[in-house]
């Protein structure tokens, strides 16, 4: 407030909050498990990022442990685990981006073909039925289907085929990873973009097929544009979780013969903090890299979306 004796004018934003809370409460109410589940388990846990930069005692407890600076850092770069978990998510999460971003893209296109009906509800419920289901089941599955005494071995012993190790191959871990997220997840994906392109006006279609179009020339020109602004903003999110790569598809599915091709640094991380001697300053210190380097590929991308043309994020 001035010195001078004038009354302070607040924005009309600020003057006219409470009243607008109170008018929305309802509304503020449905937002409040949200923000709280927010506040709770993403913004109060960041207290604990100064541990990266700590010798962590749990008598002292975080704030009273000392400080060391880089020097977990310095450990983490000289690590030859750190560098393989690093190369490891890297390789995985941008083979995710290309083999497994299309899939709910073009099964959404797919699905909006079918004519309304019984049939194209079933095909919706049978593709979004195992996205509910955990990874430990999901895991189950694969191991009673690929495993050493799983269904295929069994099958290729009837036809006298020696059986193979599957889910022990390193070449073939990672297909197995791809291909079980892409039956995992792309039906509950496709959910977003069938969405968008129900918001598309029906007399657009109309006017295309009046003029001749036939379904892929309208599925090009009206449907694409339609949804490209969610495949962008879908896009942009899946390269802000690069270095995540899918901790419990990977904890549940990996064994210590494909470690050198399935340790990602989730998975490192959770080593060195609950299977060593637990230095939490430097599990802390390898998570905070991984989320630097997160929001650094997010923002890069972001500006590479505005560039096109696209809205972005920020």
């Amino acid at each position: 407030m001035a010195k001078s004796g004038k009354t302070a004018v607040y924005p009309v934003s600020i003057r006219t909050l409470g009243r607008d809370i109170l008018r929305n409460r309802y509304i503020y109410l449905i937002l409040l498990p949200g923000l709280l589940y927010y506040g709770l388990f993403c913004y109060a846990p960041m207290y604990g990022i100064q541990l990266a930069f700590k010798d962590f005692r749990a008598s002292e407890g975080i704030w009273g442990s000392p400080f060391v600076g880089l020097q977990h850092y310095e450990y983490i770069f000289k690590d030859q685990e750190f560098w393989r978990a690093f190369k490891n998510t890297i390789v995985i999460s941008f083979s995710r981006l290309l083999f497994q971003f299309p899939v709910p893209i073009v099964l959404a296109l797919l699905l909006n073909e079918l004519r309304e009906g019984r049939y194209k509800k079933t095909l919706q419920t049978i593709f979004t039925f195992p996205n509910f289901l955990s990874w430990v089941i999901v895991s189950g599955m694969i191991v009673s289907i690929f495993g050493t005494d799983g269904a295929v071995n069994h099958i290729l012993g009837l036809f006298g085929i020696e059986e193979q190790m599957f889910l022990a191959n390193q070449d073939m871990f990672r297909p197995l990873l791809y291909i079980s997220d892409i039956w995992k997840s792309s039906g509950w994906t496709a959910i977003i973009y069938l969405a968008s392109i129900a918001s598309i006006s029906p007399d657009l279609y109309e006017a295309a097929y009046m003029d001749g179009a036939n379904r892929f020339q309208r599925m090009i020109y009206i449907t694409w544009p339609g949804i490209r602004s969610a495949v962008v903003l879908m896009l942009l999110l899946s390269v802000g979780n690069t270095m995540n790569a899918g901790f419990d598809q990977i904890f549940n599915m990996y064994n210590p013969a494909v470690l050198p091709v399935s340790d990602i640094l989730d998975t490192y991380i959770y080593r060195i903090t609950f299977q060593t001697s637990g230095d939490f300053g430097f599990s802390t210190a390898v998570g905070l890299f991984k989320a630097l380097i997160n929001f650094a590929l997010l923002m890069m991308f972001d500006r590479l979306a505005k560039a096109i043309g696209e809205r972005g994020i920020f």
